[in-house]
């Protein structure tokens, strides 16, 4: 396989464990979720991200406890609403600040990743979590500061990740042709997304109950070799 000329991965069951976002990181967000809220509601980050919850479910005037509920709904749904996520990852820093925990990433992941930026590899990072969570995840990672290795971070503001035209943008954003970058994935919707857009996929299949599509697979980051 030829090198690409930029990489994008995913986190959740690709470079990081699913159980560690679902067993770890929601848990904790959805506990400290409505006292943050109540605390830092005067807060202009976060005043303007409560806005964006009443703007969601077109309640202009929602108290904020109608706000915390809301918030908490898509939490148990897994909805994938910036907002939402933006605020988890405000919940996360001081989680990681404070050393409640660090972020998981598998050892192949981190050899590869530090492999394909020792060869000069741009890398790059698309998540349905906030960008500033994608940054406290590595940055805080059980094998310390990662975030040297990545030129860049795309969350659901440049659009959802099961959407052709997301990877449009995400390569007009690098620079690239889509034909150029390598997308990773162990979720086989979004690497059709990717190929529609024109980019090579390979999927990650860490888990045998996980639904494969029709491109590559690996198991795990030292099966890709260029």
């Amino acid at each position: 396989m030829t090198a690409p000329r930029a990489i994008l991965t995913d986190i959740e069951g690709t470079t990081s464990s699913i159980g560690f976002v679902h067993e770890v990181l929601f848990p904790y967000a959805k506990a400290a979720l409505p006292g943050f809220v109540r605390a830092e509601r005067q807060d202009p980050e976060v005043a303007a991200l409560l806005d964006q919850v009443r703007a969601a479910i077109d309640e202009p005037g929602a108290d904020i406890e109608r706000v915390t509920q809301a918030l908490l709904a898509w939490i148990d749904e897994d909805r994938k609403v910036t907002p939402l996520k933006a605020l988890q990852g405000l919940i996360w820093e001081r989680g990681y600040r404070a050393r409640h925990f660090t972020g998981h990433v598998f050892d192949d992941a981190v050899r590869k990743l530090r492999r394909w930026h020792e060869a000069g590899i741009p890398i790059y990072v698309y998540s349905s979590g906030s960008v500033h969570a994608q940054q406290l995840l590595f940055g805080h990672s059980d094998a310390g500061d990662l975030t040297p290795l990545f030129d860049g971070y795309f969350d659901t503001r440049i659009g959802h990740k099961r959407e052709q035209q997301s990877y449009t943008a995400i390569a007009e954003d690098i620079g690239l042709s889509p034909g150029d970058i390598l997308f990773l994935s162990d979720v086989a919707a979004e690497l059709d997304a990717a190929a529609a857009a024109g980019m090579r996929t390979i999927q990650l299949v860490r888990d045998d109950a996980i639904e494969q599509g029709r491109h590559r697979t690996v198991h795990d980051f030292d099966e890709i070799i260029f």
